[in-house]
């Protein structure tokens, strides 16, 4: 397999140990954490905190975040340095460049909305996280038309919205994306993750590289 078919792998909303231990033993890159009070996934900074320093090197800890205040966001990168940034709510691009750090920007999905154009807004974004267009800021485990997807998006995509083991390979040979996101989709309870649902989703995710490595050749 070529290191270009290779789509990396987010797990967001961990809130214990053992799920955040149990993901990276299953092959996840990215650990996101939701410092947003409001989601049933939610855990403090001091809390997320404590779960990054348990990650091991070359895996990312994401913090998102939904039109958070300047402070809260640089005192949980004053915490967790090595943290990549995930504006999910309705930041403009300058409250998410103010900090001089890589961030994603999630887009929420709908057949209105101009992705191009929102591409081209974030342009200073490390990639754009696709996701289903529902009541609230995400976390709603619905997956949207991969058709909105135009090709050639100028940023890496991440491919999110209700992906799950049984219906992530469809997405990532449909739309091809740099990485994955998942969170309901490898739960047992909210904020409760299941281990053999992650490590499913991550053999997936590898199934779908190894079967497009194998069209391209």
């Amino acid at each position: 397999m070529s290191l270009t078919t290779r789509t990396r792998i987010k797990i967001c909303g961990l809130t214990r140990e053992g799920d955040l231990d149990a993901a990276v033993a299953g092959g996840a890159d990215a650990i996101g954490f939701v410092l947003y009070p409001k989601s049933p996934r939610a855990v403090s900074l001091r809390r997320a905190t404590e779960l990054a320093r348990r990650l091991p090197p070359f895996v990312t800890p994401v913090l998102l975040f939904v039109n958070a205040h300047r402070d809260e966001v640089e005192a949980a990168l004053d915490a967790i340095p090595n943290a990549l940034l995930q504006f999910h709510g309705d930041e403009p691009p300058a409250d998410c460049e103010r900090f001089r750090r890589p961030y994603l920007r999630a887009a929420r999905m709908s057949p209105g909305l101009a992705l191009l154009d929102f591409a081209t807004a974030y342009a200073s974004a490390a990639g754009l996280l696709l996701d289903a267009h529902v009541e609230g800021y995400g976390g709603g485990g619905k997956a949207f038309d991969w058709s909105l997807v135009p090709a050639h998006v100028p940023l890496p995509v991440v491919l999110s919205g209700g992906l799950n083991p049984a219906n992530v390979i469809d997405g990532v040979m449909s739309v091809r994306p740099w990485a994955v996101d998942v969170s309901s989709g490898v739960e047992s309870a909210k904020g409760i993750k299941d281990p053999a649902l992650m490590r499913r989703f991550c053999e997936a995710v590898r199934e779908a590289d190894a079967r497009i490595a194998d069209a391209d050749n």
